[in-house]
């Protein structure tokens, strides 16, 4: 199916597939709705939204000390990254951690995978997206949540996670490494563990926090020490091992 589209004054383009669909949900959004019709949708997002708040709290409320592990969903399982996450998941999942994961592929399903191997607890909170996202086959058949909100998914993992182990990942891995370190400079939640994994991967970001966020004064010195960056399964594995032990704190609350 084709479409011509007006593009600007007497100008036109041919559009189909996935371009035309993009197109028509931009162009719905601009169509002039009734008071009835909007006041209608808006209210009932609200039940939808509560909804999937409710069944978070229900389902995870009693799983106990948990460690997200955030990164790539496009990671192949031969990729370095997968088998370090794999790895760290493991090892933490032996320190009596639960593992929280988007439950998708790549860098998520090695958490849920490591965690799997290890026999601890695999928690997957899965969002619904167009491409890329299904749940991966190593979540926990009672842990395994399908979401249709990013923010209330994000609740989730803070609300229910006592460490952060952050993989090479894109914008969503962006978005959740900016949610904890906002949340935590704030203190709108108490000072868990960072661990940023793959120094190299990560050193254009953490420049730029140095010589534009720092020089600017768009944060503080205190700022950087926020998280830890490491290379390996071991160093990560360490430092969140490190941060409960300074702070007289074992995993059994």
């Amino acid at each position: 199916m084709s479409k011509k589209i007006q593009r600007g004054k007497g100008l036109t383009k041919v559009i189909a597939g996935p371009e035309l669909e993009i197109d028509q949900r931009v162009q719905s959004h601009f169509e002039e709705k009734t008071w009835d019709e909007t006041i209608t949708k808006d209210s009932w997002m609200v039940f939808k939204v509560m909804a999937e708040f409710v069944d978070g709290y229900e389902k995870l409320a009693k799983i106990g000390p948990c460690v997200s592990i955030f990164g790539s969903a496009r990671l192949k399982p031969e990729d370095e990254y997968y088998e370090v996450a794999v790895e760290i998941a493991e090892k933490i999942t032996q320190l009596g951690f639960g593992i929280i994961t988007g439950g998708g592929p790549g860098i998520m399903e090695a958490g849920n995978r490591g965690a799997k191997n290890a026999g601890g607890k695999s928690i997957g909170l899965n969002i619904e997206l167009p491409f890329e996202q299904h749940f991966n086959p190593y979540i926990d058949k009672n842990y395994s949540m399908d979401f249709n909100y990013f923010f209330v998914r994000k609740v989730m993992f803070v609300k229910y996670s006592q460490g952060f182990i952050v993989m090479p990942g894109g914008f969503g891995t962006l978005d959740e490494l900016s949610e904890a370190l906002t949340l935590i400079q704030t203190a709108k939640i108490a000072r868990f563990p960072i661990v940023l994994v793959g120094s190299k991967f990560w050193s254009g970001l953490l420049d730029w926090f140095k010589e534009t966020l720092l020089s600017q004064g768009m944060i503080s010195e205190d700022d950087l020490q926020l998280y830890r960056v490491v290379d390996t399964a071991d160093e990560a594995v360490a430092h969140i091992k490190a941060f409960y032990e300074k702070y007289a704190i074992t995993v059994n609350f």
